[in-house]
């Protein structure tokens, strides 16, 4: 993987991403924040020795250099999950490239439904603390301590000071942002009645299908990092219609600007 990396970044300071100080995964509800960068160089996935490429219909495949708020960031306009086949280490593999790059900071956003009834769909979530559902590590490689340390600590994986902006922020802007616990599974299918119960038992407040991997990631590149999840549909085992897709992207994008304006107001501050 080392070499792999190598070749990775060779290629993209050559195309003049240089010296990023913050990442940023956009997953869905936070992908109109491209209109809000300077733009100074982009590289599509599938151009990107190493890089995986993106199946998903609704996420983009591009590796974003530009400015924001002053700040220079490295943005990766879509993600990449489990669900599409790749293995973890290839899920998380743009954020060791970033950290390579130089940033300090890793930003994420995703959608999730809330497993919390007192949360509703349209809204956000601060991720305080997440669940690992996916059924490995990507850290379970052979030579990952060449990487970081190989016992990584999660004992605080999200920042606290990130933490208490992204809140301040929030109330400042009458944008109503909940604090909870991310569960994340592979996917793709939606949940079964019996698994939301389940979730909600060992202590979700939302669940999705993407983020853990990259956050176990950045803490074992030492990273800060904070998450915002957008709540896409509720999810009460109780009264469960069959799911729309196309309403998950319309909720996605009514909560769109909140995210904007969070993501925005705590880059100014960083």
């Amino acid at each position: 993987m080392i070499k792999y990396i190598e070749e990775t970044v060779n290629y993209l300071l050559e195309k003049g991403f240089e010296n990023p100080e913050l990442g940023i995964i956009l997953g869905t509800g936070l992908g109109q924040l491209i209109n809000e960068i300077e733009i100074i160089k982009e590289a599509s996935y599938n151009h990107i020795p190493n890089f995986p490429t993106a199946t998903v219909e609704f996420h983009k495949g591009k590796l974003i250099y530009g400015i924001l708020e002053g700040k220079k960031v490295v943005v990766m306009q879509g993600r990449f999950h489990v669900y599409e086949g790749y293995t973890l280490q290839d899920v998380t593999y743009p954020v060791r490239i970033m950290e390579k790059l130089g940033i300090k900071a890793l930003l994420v956003s995703n959608a999730a439904g809330a497993i919390n009834l007192n949360f509703k769909k349209g809204e956000l979530m601060l991720i305080d603390d997440h669940i690992n559902l996916q059924g490995s590590s990507p850290l379970a490689f052979r030579g990952v301590e060449l990487l970081g340390e190989r016992f990584t600590d999660m004992s605080m994986p999200y920042d606290e000071e990130t933490n208490r902006t992204f809140q301040s922020i929030a109330k400042k802007n009458n944008i109503v942002l909940h604090k909870g616990v991310y569960a994340s599974v592979v996917g793709p299918q939606l949940e079964t009645r019996a698994e939301y119960r389940m979730l909600k038992l060992i202590g979700a407040d939302a669940v999705g299908m993407s983020t853990v991997p990259e956050i176990i990631v950045a803490n074992h590149l030492k990273l800060k990092v904070a998450a915002v999840s957008v709540l896409t549909d509720e999810c009460d085992p109780d009264n469960l219609e069959p799911i729309n897709i196309e309403d998950i992207i319309a909720n996605a994008s009514k909560a769109e600007p909140d995210m904007i304006t969070l993501f925005k107001e705590l880059i100014k501050t960083l």
